[in-house]
């Protein structure tokens, strides 16, 4: 089979993802240990007051851009709010953290789900995540997503489309890579067969 046509997982044998309201609440509890209202978080983060509301009342599902402008605001690492509830802060001694896909814990978006893997390691510096890619059309997203920094990209299975606001789009395949800056405005397409997810682990950056 070409390597470009590997049958990417069914969507029935997709991974778990945690309830928005999980998140919405570890949000909420970390903006509230730092003593910031809805208001200076947004104007930190750059994230509307009331999108950051909608967040925290888990009323709607947001993209990883915005979810990860607010955790930089609140100095913590995107991976924290995905933790249980008391784990926010808790600091962590390992030097290797050794992780299983499937024990993550994920986010739906609508246009992808995503699950950061690695969030138990002390100051990390990347944010590495596996994503499963359901959007196969631009119509489907608001607007390109943008954040600091760089960001790796590898297909595990299905094929990618990675489309940006300049114009430019590449199209990948299995154990294909694209590498890119991050704030430029981009989007990831499945363009797998049948209609199929793509499934890729990205790495990204704040440097």
């Amino acid at each position: 089979m070409p390597a470009d046509q590997t049958p990417a997982p069914e969507r029935s044998r997709a991974l778990p993802l945690l309830d928005r309201g999980e998140v919405g609440a570890r949000l909420r509890q970390v903006r509230k240990s730092r003593q910031l209202t809805l208001k200076q978080l947004a104007e930190l983060s750059s994230v509307p007051v009331s999108t950051l509301s909608k967040m925290e009342l888990a009323q709607v599902s947001v993209s990883y851009e915005k979810l990860a402008a607010a955790a930089r605001a609140l100095n913590v690492d995107i991976a924290q709010l995905f933790r249980a509830s008391g784990q926010v802060n808790a600091p962590s001694p390992a030097t290797v953290v050794v992780d299983s896909i499937p024990d993550a814990a994920g986010y739906s978006t609508g246009t992808y789900d995503y699950y950061p893997i690695a969030g138990a390691f002390p100051e990390r510096r990347m944010t590495p995540a596996y994503a499963r890619i359901i959007a196969r059309e631009r119509g489907q997203f608001d607007d390109f997503i943008r954040h600091p920094g760089q960001e790796f990209a590898v297909v595990l299975s299905g094929r990618v489309r990675i489309e940006f606001e300049t114009g430019e789009a590449v199209s990948i395949g299995p154990q294909q890579t694209a590498y890119f800056d991050s704030q430029v405005g981009h989007i990831y397409l499945s363009e797998s067969e049948d209609g199929g997810d793509a499934h890729v682990m990205v790495v990204m950056t704040d440097r």
